[in-house]
Order: structure tokens, then sequence, then C-alpha cells
């Protein structure tokens, strides 16, 4: 096999933003040959993650991922993006760390012999979060805290915040890929960043009312209200938001909870208590990771109401997007009861959309898991 002839193409650019589909080819192969196709990544805690794919060539010595059934590996049958999805972790449960997003993440894409392990080819391609005129600025307006992302162009755009875990700091690779399709979006801090405490007390829904207020002030929003994309714990803060605060049209909610949860939440003279965890329902695994899936009891029992969230006063647009292989909590229990609540008083602006063997991070797409 001439190795100088083989060729691994990666199209249409091997410059792309991170939530694109890319085709990845290798040319100039032994038809009907097998090759190892490698995928890497290092993060920015400098953790690795890795996948492999064994394919096989067609009759012109072609290999096309976008087509072509992977044979084994770290995924089976047809999977364009496979390399990238697929990618794991060296370290077991690391979850990839994005903290810049000015600079691109690196996936490098080798193919190898299946029988020899030689390197065939390699090519790298630079999967970036911020399109080109795009701006990024850090906020630190009053109590708020976190970044703005605001898309090239006239405008004005409609705004969005970004609210993401309990305990993420700041994460910004969703804001600034959302950016991107012509939003304004508010990355927003809620504890663990720059002055902001590490372990609040409460949750002070009025830092939130200031954040909103914030982002419709901007010149480049477009009113009346702005929107809300939210994750896990602050899925939950979301719907409260949504309860309580003006100027809110739309609102989503991944992998929420619809009652508060870990710590009470506070707005003006209302405070709304956190579930009580039930712990004899936290297990571990047999590899010694603690099981909280079942941890949260029954939001809709009447010891628990006081901890809802009163959706049925939201005027907002839901959609609710839930794992059925959640194991961090019962996302479809509470997604489905958020939508009884709303059915009840008369509401139909909502939907909810299932996916059944994902797990509690939906992330951007080809995201590793």
């Amino acid at each position: 096999m001439a190795y100088s002839q083989i060729r691994l193409k990666i199209l249409p650019s091997v410059r792309c933003l991170f939530d694109k589909l890319v085709q990845v080819r290798v040319e100039g192969l032994t038809p009907h040959k097998q090759v190892q196709l490698r995928s890497r990544l290092v993060d920015d805690r400098g953790r690795v993650f890795k996948a492999s794919a064994l394919y096989k060539a067609n009759e012109t010595g072609q290999v096309d991922v976008c087509r072509a059934p992977s044979l084994g590996g770290s995924y089976t049958g047809v999977e364009p993006m496979g390399l990238f999805w697929a990618m794991a972790p060296e370290i077991p449960h690391s979850k990839l760390l994005k903290k810049n997003v000015l600079s691109p993440t690196l996936v490098e894409i080798e193919a190898m012999s299946a029988e020899t392990g030689e390197l065939l080819a390699s090519e790298t391609n630079e999967r970036g979060y911020m399109t080109e005129g795009m701006k990024r600025i850090p906020v630190q307006e009053g109590r708020i805290r976190g970044v703005l992302f605001i898309p090239p162009g006239e405008g004005p755009f409609p705004g969005i915040v970004d609210l993401y875990i309990f305990g993420g700091r700041l994460t910004e690779p969703r804001a600034s890929l959302l950016a991107n399709k012509g939003f304004v979006v508010l990355a927003l801090a809620y504890m663990g960043y720059e002055d902001l405490p590490k372990n609040p007390k409460k949750l002070d829904l009025e830092y939130f009312d200031e954040a909103v207020t914030y982002l419709r002030r901007q010149p480049e929003v477009k009113g009346p209200g702005i929107g809300i994309i939210s994750i896990s714990h602050s899925g939950g803060l979301a719907l409260s938001m949504s309860s309580f605060l003006s100027g809110i049209s739309a609102t989503v909610c991944i992998n929420g909870c619809n009652a508060n949860t870990a710590i009470p939440l506070h707005y003006k003279d209302l405070i709304i208590p956190p579930l009580t965890p039930v712990l004899k329902n936290i297990t571990f695994t047999d590899s010694g990771l603690l099981y909280v899936r079942n941890g949260l009891p029954d939001p809709s029992l009447e010891k628990n109401r006081a901890s809802q969230f009163p959706i049925e006063r939201a005027s907002c647009h839901f959609l609710f997007a839930v794992s059925e292989d959640d194991h961090n909590w019962n996302s479809v229990l509470f997604a489905n009861q958020a939508a009884a609540t709303l059915r009840s008083h008369g509401k139909e602006s909502f939907q909810v959309v299932t996916y059944p063997k994902a797990g509690h991070f939906l992330e951007v797409p080809y995201m590793p898991h």
C-alpha cells in the first residue's frame, strides 16, 4: 500500500463551528481493506477524550463515514459524527470542560492500518464556538455576573438567558453556539464564579430578575420578552423565573425538576423550601458510585406541595426536553407533572420531547457524552 496516496479529508472544511456536521473521508486505500479511524481531543483541564471505529474500504478504496457502517469500536453502524460524540474520557466520569470559547476545540482524526497499526493519514478538525464578528462581553452589572454574546449583523435579535448547572461556575459553549444562530445570549452565573458565593444558603430570585431586566434593556435585544434555556438544577430556576417574573416569552427546561431542590428559593417575602431527599433511596452502584436517581420524593404528594413551582402562573411557552435514561433524577416524571399542571389550568402552550436512550446531560450536538 502506497501510504503517500492515502488522504484523510474533513469536508467541507477543517474549520467549522462545534455544532456543525462534517464529512470524514479517507481516500487512496486498498479496496476492501479494513482501516481503523481514531479521534482524540484534549479539553481545557488537560483531560483526554478518545474514540475509535473499524471501517472497510469500498471498491474504489474509499471510506466515507457519512455512508459506511462502523464494524466495531466505540460505536457500530452508520454514524456520520460517531467519531465526535462517542469520544470517552480516559479518566472515567470526566465531563468535557471548555472554559475559553475564544479558541476552538481541536479534534485529531487518524486513519490506521487495521493489520499493522501503522499511521496512514491524519487531519485536525478545528471546532470553534464564535462566528466572525461576534462579540463576547464579560458582564459585571450591579450584582450580575456572566458573559454576553452578541451576534454580528444589524439586529435587534431575540434575547436568551442561558442558565447552566448547579455549582457549574460559568459555561459558555451553549451560549456562544446559540448566539451564532441569531440570538443575544447572556450566559448567567449564579454561584462559584468571580465574587459570587461558592455555596449559597439560598437562591435569590431577585438576582435573576435583575438579569432579565439587564438583558431586556440591551439595545441589541428585540422585545418585548426574552427566552430562558436551562438544564438540571437550573431547570427549576427557569420554571420559578417563568412563574414569578415578567418579560419571559419562552422557557426551555432540559431534565429539570418541577419543584425546588437543594436550597431554599427566596423571592421578596416568599420562600419555597427544597424537597427533602429520601435518603434510604440513595444507594451505591457496584462500581462505588452514588446512585441518586430515586433520591427525590414525588413533588405531587400533598406534603411536598410547598416545594412545587406555581407554573400555572406563567404566561410563556414551555419546551420540556427529557432523557428517559437520566440517572440523576426522574426527569420524565417531573416533566409530565409540569405538563399536567399546565393542562389542568387550561394552558396548552407547552411541548414535552423525550429522548429514549439519552442521559442527564443533553448537551449541544456532537459533544462527547
